[in-house]
């Protein structure tokens, strides 16, 4: 494939996260995690190391998605779930359907601090299928069936351009599933998923808030692929 047609791929990441820039982004890695844990804001933080060691956009950007203060970590590892057999899901529907494109795509994923998977890709209010964007959507609606759910709900950002077309696409490739399917685009996915009492997100501030969740990116990745090649920012 292209290395333009990935998901979440720049040319640059090849030097920028190449086996010889992992050491020197570890040990920033653990430097902010000290810092953010003592209570300075992470972009403060990241910024402060950042230029430090002459780091890339990319690679600050990559630090702060990665890690997250220990409490945090703590926190939300306290409320994470690995059965969920016989519930209903709340799915952050763009934050796990992109991370699956990029899976899909062979490009960078982050096995970050908290334990969930990230990504570099930024949606910014843009959004397009692209060849991946299929088998993202059959490898996820398999695992929820593997996991045995008695339903799902798939939130999807109104403001996100072709949301339309993306719901359409998961409820053609939906048909003739076992467990209830919801797909709803709405104003305020954040907002919704934080007050859901089972979510499926690795983004920080929902899993901060909600009362439980589950890292289905990362299980419906090693049911689909097997292993994956995740990049470990983590000292």
């Amino acid at each position: 494939m292209p290395e333009q047609a990935k998901r979440g791929f720049m040319p640059s990441d090849k030097q920028d996260f190449s086996e010889q820039a992992l050491p020197a982004l570890r040990k920033a890695a653990a430097e902010i995690c000290y810092l953010i844990s003592r209570g300075y804001p992470v972009l403060s933080a990241v910024r402060f190391v950042g230029d430090h060691y002459q780091f890339s956009e990319r690679q600050r950007l990559a630090l702060a998605r990665a890690v997250s203060p220990q409490e945090s970590i703590r926190s939300r590892k306290s409320r994470q779930v690995t059965d969920i057999s016989g519930e209903k899901i709340y799915i952050d529907g763009f934050n796990i359907i992109i991370s699956l494109e990029i899976a899909f795509s062979g490009s960078m994923l982050f096995s970050c601090m908290d334990g969930t998977v990230r990504d570099l890709a930024g949606l910014h209010g843009t959004y397009r299928l692209i060849p991946q964007t299929d088998k993202a959507i059959k490898a996820l609606l398999a695992a929820l069936e593997e996991l045995r759910v008695s339903g799902a709900v798939i939130y999807l950002d109104r403001p996100v351009s072709n949301s339309g077309r993306l719901r359409e696409r998961i409820c053609s490739l939906a048909e003739g599933i076992p467990f209830g399917l919801d797909v709803e685009i709405r104003d305020s996915v954040d907002t919704l998923l934080k007050s859901e009492p089972l979510v499926a997100s690795g983004d920080a501030i929902i899993l901060d808030r909600c009362d439980r969740w589950f890292d289905l990116t990362r299980y419906v990745i090693s049911s689909a692929l097997g292993g994956y090649d995740y990049i470990y920012l983590a000292p």
